[in-house]
């Protein structure tokens, strides 16, 4: 990465992270859509409401119902550094609804993760420098080293296991269909959260 790139997603990250808000505030946000019909991002059609409601009832269930186990927790314990996890979301976004929720349990593990979160379309120029295979793919989770405000690492916007059932979704077919979205959404109810609490281990190099 040439300096005047870094210099370019320094300046981005520090405006995006002075504008961010937490995991609490987030859900308070999503509770206030739901509540007053709405939603967040450019598109504020009928369809894009609904899924925000059901994201909500989705967000609320994960949030009562994850566990993290004693062993992936002494994993997380183990953790030296001290980061930031930026992550770029949308209240219409079925995979957010569910990768979010565990991400802010690992991070609630952790003194020195702290995660702030940031609504992609108020937040372009910081979506532009962290695209996924040239699209604006959400959630997107950028870590951060909070002394230094290096850019680390990078995460999203599905697990592992669920990324692998997209590809191979795509390449025999043209589009995602709605019966797909169906078959993603029994995998996210089926893991439980499980494989994205890997692939952040993974991410913090505790592996």
């Amino acid at each position: 990465m040439d300096t005047i790139t870094h210099h370019n997603i320094n300046n981005t990250l520090k405006v995006s992270l002075n504008n961010s808000m937490s995991y609490q505030a987030y859900r308070s946000l999503m509770g206030e859509l739901v509540a007053t019909h709405s939603t967040t991002g450019l598109d504020k059609s009928e369809d894009m409401v609904g899924y925000t409601i059901l994201n909500e009832q989705r967000m609320k269930r994960w949030d009562k119902t994850l566990k993290v186990s004693a062993e992936a927790q002494e994993k997380i314990a183990r953790f030296k550094g001290d980061v930031t996890w930026l992550v770029l979301t949308e209240s219409w976004c079925g995979d957010a609804a569910h990768v979010i929720p565990v991400i802010n349990k690992v991070a609630e593990l952790h003194p020195t993760i702290d995660l702030k979160l940031v609504l992609r379309d108020e937040h372009d120029a910081l979506m532009q420098q962290f695209l996924t295979n040239g699209g604006k793919s959400i959630p997107k989770l950028i870590m951060i080293d909070t002394a230094s405000g290096e850019v680390l690492e990078t995460y999203g916007p599905r697990p592992t296991g669920a990324t692998m059932l997209v590809e191979d979704y795509k390449a025999g077919h043209e589009t995602i269909t709605t019966e797909f979205k169906e078959i993603l959404q029994g995998w996210y109810n089926k893991d439980k959260g499980q494989n994205t609490i890997e692939d952040l281990l993974s991410l913090l190099g505790l592996h």
